[in-house]
């Protein structure tokens, strides 16, 4: 059901009303021009959200990734939460993932043609990948997380919303999970509604897109998880079929900041498991791995794409059991995913290096 995992905290009401005061008068700022976007000659996209974590932007970003990475060459932009390093830097095939963040690490690893950098700083960061010394020259920058980053001004702003954590249920923190107003959604030029169950109908659509009030521009997509055969994390290539984890025992192991989702999703596939939860973003440590390896006995050890990379090298020569598995964004409907991608690859033809030359000659 829609908005059946918000919770909110009433008694914090007053802190969101300061909270609140302090990011809408930063917007303010921005709206008035007190405080500068800056634009760049180079298409930029914008993959965040206007509530803490667990949107699936990572997956979607991927999805970009795949649709664009055959005819450009693509950089993402990331800030690099939680890496333990700091200003910018541009991901190589050997880059530890403590250096750049797990999310960056994950993209690289599976994408290795892509420009992978992290920098806290998006202007500098643009700045750098843009500069004459990035080969090949980079012809797409994705944002990730960066909505609320407005000191740059992006081409195509995309906003993602959990389904189950629909904006207009919510509350501002520190009562909620928003991080700024619910008037946000206007910088948006396409709203996603993300995770949504198969069974979702048009008359659900509908209600969903009369509930955020989204201004006639904007375009309204909603997408679901497609999950692929779990793959043992020392080689994608020995995978484990759904159907043969059934008469399996299964350790859950997820660092997220929504498992519910991932369970709700897996008991679908009619699979025995127990859950062990860490914090979204944990930095796993030789307690937490020891923790499960005794939890996990004989049990088939089962993560996410991002907990693995977190974990990578930590396990030792019991590796061989964990398997992880990989998550794909879906379209609800050919003609949606059609939309969507026809928006996107005509906005970087029109807006490319090569087009704006031609525009300024």
């Amino acid at each position: 059901m829609e908005g059946d995992l918000i919770k909110t905290y009433p008694l914090l009401t007053p802190l969101s009303w300061i909270y609140g005061m302090v990011t809408g008068v930063r917007n303010f700022m921005f709206e008035t021009g007190v405080l500068k976007s800056k634009s760049y000659n180079v298409p930029i996209i914008n993959i965040g959200n206007i509530t803490a974590g667990g949107t699936g932007k990572t997956p979607h970003t991927e999805y970009l990734i795949r649709l664009l990475q055959d005819s450009n060459q693509v950089a993402v932009l990331s800030r690099g939460y939680k890496r333990k390093s700091s200003g910018f830097i541009m991901a190589d095939s050997n880059m530890q993932m403590s250096k750049i963040g797990d999310e960056p690490y994950q993209m690289k690893k599976k994408y290795p043609k892509i420009h992978m950098a992290v920098d806290k700083n998006r202007c500098h960061g643009i700045e750098k990948l843009i500069s004459p010394s990035v080969k090949p020259e980079v012809d797409v920058i994705l944002l990730d997380d960066a909505y609320q980053y407005r000191y740059v001004q992006p081409g195509v702003n995309i906003l993602l919303m959990d389904y189950h954590r629909l904006v207009y249920y919510d509350k501002l923190l520190p009562a909620g999970r928003l991080r700024e107003s619910k008037k946000g959604m206007n910088r948006a030029d396409v709203v996603i509604v993300t995770k949504c169950p198969p069974y979702i109908t048009p008359m659900d659509k509908r209600g969903i897109e009369r509930s955020l009030c989204l201004e006639t521009w904007q375009r309204l997509f909603f997408t679901t998880f497609k999950y692929g055969e779990p793959y043992k994390v020392t080689d994608k290539a020995e995978t484990i079929s759904f159907e043969e984890l059934k008469s399996q025992d299964i350790l859950l192991v997820s660092g997220i900041a929504s498992p519910e989702q991932l369970e709700y999703d897996l008991k679908k596939f009619d699979l025995k498991f127990t859950s062990l939860h860490f914090p979204d973003h944990h930095n796993f440590t030789s307690s937490d791995i020891k923790q499960i390896k005794e939890k996990a006995k004989d049990k088939i050890i089962l993560m996410t794409e991002k907990d693995a990379a977190r974990t990578d090298g930590l396990f030792g020569d019991d590796i061989n059991k964990i398997y992880a598995i990989p998550v794909e964004v879906e379209f609800m409907g050919e003609k949606e995913g059609k939309d969507f991608n026809q928006i996107i690859t005509s906005y970087i033809s029109k807006n490319s290096r090569n087009s704006i030359l031609l525009k300024n000659k």
